[in-house]
């Protein structure tokens, strides 16, 4: 894991190095300091001459500054080390989620993958910037302080005997108890992003079932379990500080009394003034160096379960081969399904499709039908490959679609999702989506085909009018339309419409597939739909029910055999033969 995470800092690592060096040099520096001031108390103590003093004064002055200069050289080296760390590792999180299948994503869920993407990447910025400067800088200042208080103390060094265990006993068991609430929390935080995503999503059923209430409490609740589990690790955390005052005022007592005995009755000569001035220094530093450890093993051991989720998220195996280096290009619009079944879970007891085995032919319209539950969605959903199947082939162009690289496959299956998105930007660049290169003819002759430009038309800024995150700005038909013309632009040998059209009304519904017959018609057409009026015309209709392929025919020849689909279709003629004119409203 650590050597993973450590490729992440790439043309950082520079920044990282100078950031330790320059920490090796600054502690050095301040554990110099008291040492030279000791002597300079000691010449003073003699009687030294004025010369000696300024030069010494000047000694201690310029260390003083170089001593500066390296720790506001380190903030800095440190502050770009650490967030090029982040952005690396930022950027290697979104592109490995861009490898992943429908299938990894639901493994982790969308609002896990945001909080790894910011929270846990904010702490482990943090932890990076500690090791590099706090977590160098405080042992090395440890160790340098108790060899220089060994060299100047003499007995007085024995106060570190004593403080020493006594403090870092103390502190590490109050990490030890302030870990089991930082762990908790980020999980936590997993549950509040999800209840404020799934509010954001679900805004327009929230106000219209009146359940703003709920929702607040809902929220308060996730907020008030992360709020306890905080106050009771700070609570803990805060403990550091009493701890820290009675070994360091027991230090200065211990110093100052046994130093002052020893330098009275031996006149100097065993300790002296200078001694006892060091060894107070020296005393602090030790202290505070103990301190700043406690401090960096708390944080990095919070940081460790975010370095933990980061790690699962980047060694996730993407649950299908990519297979870039093929350059297989697919050739027509023929699909084919051999003995497939398939299921969401490898755990799960029971397969989502069944024993399906279909052949549709290039340029043919395709109806689906069928219940809610009847694996529609599961069915074409194989064909771009957002899912393998678990057993049988699906082919496209009469190869395993498992042959094709993921990006020649779906640039020749254009998929419009029965949830339509539209991103925020103009009507133009979401159109773009579906070919970044498209000329205003090709997009306005998409529009036209998917009954857009009228709306569009109408608009003040035409093309250029904005969509605002999730396209809220534009009714669920208008969104439709938009999606399908994004999708025609890819020009695919396959185009598959997930009950995309369930917005719009019939009129416009028939004048789409008009559209499409006319104008792309050696495209396969699939079209998922509740509505019989919007298959009937196809050239197969295939009937879904239970996860299997009840039947297979013409519109005529399903009336007259399938129990299922003439009683849907009796269902929305009323039984008079007549299809309905009354259609969904935009």
């Amino acid at each position: 894991m650590i050597k993973r995470l450590l490729g992440c800092v790439r043309e950082y690592k520079a920044a990282s190095i100078l950031t330790i060096i320059l920490m090796v040099f600054e502690s050095a520096i301040e554990t110099s300091i008291p040492f030279i001031t000791a002597n300079l108390v000691n010449k003073l103590q003699a009687g030294a001459e004025l010369p000696d003093i300024i030069n010494t004064g000047i000694l201690l002055v310029v260390m003083a500054v170089l001593s500066l200069a390296s720790g506001g050289l380190a903030g800095v080296t440190s502050a770009k080390a650490s967030s090029g760390f982040a952005k690396n590792l930022r950027n290697d999180i979104f592109n490995k989620i861009q490898t992943y299948s429908f299938e990894n994503i639901d493994k982790f869920s969308s609002t896990s993958l945001v909080t790894r993407l910011t929270t846990d990447v904010n702490n482990a910025q943090m932890s990076f910037m500690m090791i590099i400067r706090t977590a160098i800088r405080s042992p090395l200042m440890l160790i340098f302080s108790i060899i220089m208080a060994s060299i100047m103390g003499g007995k007085l060094a024995l106060t570190f005997v004593v403080i020493i265990p006594v403090l870092a006993f103390g502190l590490l068991t109050v990490a030890r108890f302030a870990m089991p609430a930082f762990r908790r929390i980020f999980k936590k935080y997993d549950k509040l992003n999800e209840s404020v995503e799934e509010n954001v999503r679900a805004a327009r059923v929230v106000k219209g079932f009146s359940r703003e209430e709920y929702e607040k409490r809902k929220f308060r609740a996730a907020s008030e379990t992360i709020r306890d589990d905080f106050t009771k690790a700070e609570r803990i955390v805060a403990l550091n500080t009493p701890i820290m005052q009675i070994c360091l005022y027991f230090n200065m007592v211990f110093v100052l009394l046994l130093g002052s005995r020893l330098s009275i009755e031996s006149q100097g000569k065993i300790v002296n003034v200078g001694q006892i001035s060091a060894m107070l220094t020296y005393g602090m530093q030790v202290l505070m160096s103990l301190m700043m450890l406690s401090m960096i093993y708390v944080i990095i051991t919070m940081s460790t379960e975010s370095f933990k989720r980061i790690y699962e998220v980047l060694n996730e195996t993407p649950a299908m081969d990519n297979n870039e280096e093929s350059e297989l290009q697919v050739k027509d619009g023929s699909v084919d399904f051999e003995g497939v079944s398939f299921k969401y879970s490898k755990k799960a007891s029971k397969y989502t499709l069944s024993d399906v085995d279909l052949h549709i032919k290039s340029g043919s319209v395709v109806g689906i039908i069928g219940g809610t539950g009847s694996s529609k969605s599961t069915l074409v959903n194989l064909i771009p490959r957002l899912y393998d199947a678990t057993e049988g082939t699906v082919k496209v162009g009469g190869r395993d679609v498992r042959e094709y690289s993921i990006d020649n496959l779906r640039s020749a299956v254009s998929m419009v999702l029965q949830k339509n998105l539209l991103f925020s930007g103009t009507i133009k660049e979401n159109l773009r989506w579906g070919n970044e290169n498209a000329t205003d003819e090709e997009l306005i002759e998409a529009c036209r085909l998917a009954e857009a430009d009228g709306f569009i038309s109408s608009f003040p800024d035409g093309y250029d009018t904005k969509i605002e995150q999730g396209g809220t700005n534009v009714s669920g038909g208008q969104k439709q339309r938009l999606c399908i013309a994004r999708a025609l632009l890819k020009k695919p040998k396959v185009l598959i419409l997930d009950d995309s059209t369930s917005a719009v009304d019939t009129k416009t519904d028939a004048l789409i597939r008009k559209g499409f017959a006319e104008f792309v018609p050696d495209t396969t057409k699939i079209i998922i739909a509740q509505r019989i009026s919007s298959v009937m015309d196809a050239d197969m209709i295939i009937v879904m029910d239970g996860g299997r392929i009840a039947d297979v025919g013409t519109h005529e020849e399903l009336i007259s055999r399938s129990d299922i689909y003439r009683e849907v279709y009796e269902q929305q003629t009323e039984g008079s033969g007549k299809k309905e004119v009354a259609g969904d409203e935009e």
